[in-house]
């Protein structure tokens, strides 16, 4: 879990720095040059125009959908997560034994807690980073979409519901409902894994990202263009729906209090 963090920790400092120090006041066009011009942000600019254009020049709902297609696509990664969690989840009582059996603190042991916590994912599948790959693939892709916003000009023209696309929300509405979406989709995520609300250092960590992931994301949207603002709300609100789909922690609870009473 603290890998987890500095992870996101990091990514976050590069996503500031790369949005700050990149071609930010440049348009982007299919003359652009280099790697992340050609290949990341120059496609997405196209699919973002080309989506408003077939829908008579309405950006936003083409953010919507864009950011919709996005999510499909990760949405194989996604569900590794939550799979790769869900088996971390099972291996915790097994895990919790191997700790207590080389708690000393010395360098012997904790090679020998390190070797058998390795056999003990190995065998049971488990992959302590599978669930941090989604967060590494779509760091790149916000950071190319933050700059598909900013460097297409025809973004920065229109206006979607409330809101100038190339400018904050005046009324804070998408960055209130971007921070609130997060943080229902960690509230998810958390109830979908009981074997993290049992207390200790994992349940503190986890806590402690259930309201920073929300603060951070709320913060940034006030600052930022409504565009992507949009896309976070999008994206969060999927996120959402696609954790009751396939993780649906009510229906856990509802089935082990069912179980429970069977007894």
């Amino acid at each position: 879990m603290r890998k987890k963090i500095l992870l996101l920790v990091i990514l976050t400092g590069m996503l500031a720095v790369l949005s700050g120090c990149m071609e930010v006041d440049q348009d982007i066009t299919n003359e652009s040059t280099g790697i992340w011009n050609v290949y990341f942000v120059y496609p997405l600019s196209w699919l973002i125009t080309f989506a408003a254009e077939s829908m008579s020049e309405n950006y936003g709902l083409s953010i919507v959908i864009v950011t919709i297609l996005i999510r499909l696509v990760l949405l194989p990664l996604n569900i590794k997560q939550l799979k790769s969690s869900k088996a971390m989840q099972e291996v915790q009582p097994e895990l919790k034994k191997v700790r207590e059996k080389y708690s000393s603190k010395d360098a012997k042991s904790q090679q020998a807690l390190q070797k058998e916590t390795m056999e003990l994912f190995q065998k049971n599948g488990v992959n302590p980073l599978a669930g941090c790959l989604p967060l590494v693939v779509q760091m790149p892709i916000l950071i190319a979409f933050y700059h598909a916003i900013m460097r297409t000009a025809e973004i920065k023209e229109h206006s979607f519901l409330w809101f100038q696309l190339g400018q904050p929300d005046p009324f804070y509405i998408l960055p209130i409902v971007a921070a609130g979406a997060t943080f229902l989709q960690q509230k998810l995520m958390m109830a979908g894994n009981a074997g993290m609300q049992q207390g200790g250092q994992m349940a503190a960590q986890m806590t402690m990202m259930l309201y920073m992931m929300p603060i951070m994301i709320g913060v940034v949207a006030i600052f930022f263009p409504s565009a992507l603002a949009l896309y976070w709300v999008v994206g969060n609100i999927f996120m959402v729906g696609q954790t009751l789909l396939i993780n649906n922690p009510f229906k856990k609870k509802m089935e082990a209090e069912m179980g429970g009473n069977k007894k």
